[in-house]
């Protein structure tokens, strides 16, 4: 499986904000318990003087497949230039296979 990392990231004005899924993470854990969820993380994340909701920014979430693919899941709005930076920040060392989400968990407010 390499040293691929699961985790969530939002793109807000064109930067990254990638937080990759630490074992020892005591706040922001899905349900599922290997991953983050968006909202439960926000707070303890977001820019230092930001006010806006989790859901405001375009974002996605890293996966890993029990066969050890890396998956990307991901608003429609983040391109395709922003691909190699969330590779590296999660340590994808192959081309992941790209889902773009329309549906509502993904959108933002450039959806709306």
């Amino acid at each position: 499986m390499g040293n691929h990392k699961r985790g969530v990231f939002w793109l807000i004005d064109s930067e990254l904000l990638a937080v990759p899924f630490e074992e020892s993470a005591t706040f922001g854990i899905a349900k599922s318990g290997d991953n983050y969820n968006h909202r439960l993380l926000w707070d303890h994340v977001k820019p230092r003087k930001c006010n806006k909701p989790f859901d405001y920014y375009p974002r996605g979430r890293v996966e890993i497949s029990n066969k050890g693919k890396p998956i990307i899941y991901m608003n429609i709005n983040i391109g395709e230039e922003h691909i190699p930076r969330i590779m590296e920040c999660f340590g994808l060392t192959e081309r992941p296979i790209i889902h773009y989400d329309g549906s509502d968990h993904y959108k933002s407010y450039i959806d709306r």
